[in-house]
């Protein structure tokens, strides 16, 4: 495992929103990460979909984290915008993030996700959330006064 994936595997770790939900970090490479979530009715909306804020948290997560590994040593990152598109209902036994970085400038990343929805032990999906997100670069020592 690289340092990059040691770091961003840590801070996932220490991400209580991700725990509560269930998510975890399946894949981290150059410029990609995913995230998976597996269906649980605590999770869904009144018509038993996994709910959007459930969907917007793990796409969010995986494009910053994809930001992350290709920031500078000595930086973390922070989501400054995002807007997610909900394609079709949240249905399967299975939800995986996608974020891949687009542009890493040295303040700002720009990042597209996928959601996609798998069925129970199958690889066929379909994709149920679409993202971009701007992704910035911070100073980790970044005081309140900054």
């Amino acid at each position: 495992m690289t340092t990059i994936q040691q770091r961003i595997a840590a801070s996932f770790a220490m991400q209580g929103l991700m725990t509560t939900l269930g998510a975890t970090l399946t894949h981290v490479g150059d410029g990609e990460v995913h995230i998976t979530l597996l269906y649980d009715g605590r999770l869904s909306q009144q018509q038993g979909f996994v709910h959007a804020g459930a969907i917007a948290a793990i796409l969010d997560t995986a494009c910053g984290y994809a930001a992350l590994t290709r920031a500078p040593a000595g930086s973390d990152v922070v989501t400054a915008e995002f807007k997610i598109n909900l394609l079709r209902p949240a249905l399967g036994a299975r939800l995986m993030a996608i974020g891949r970085v687009v542009n890493a400038g040295r303040s700002l990343t720009v990042c597209t996700g996928e959601v996609r929805a798998h069925a129970d032990g199958s690889e066929t999906h379909k994709v149920v959330a679409l993202m971009q997100a701007t992704i910035a670069t911070v100073r980790t020592s970044v005081s309140e006064t900054d």
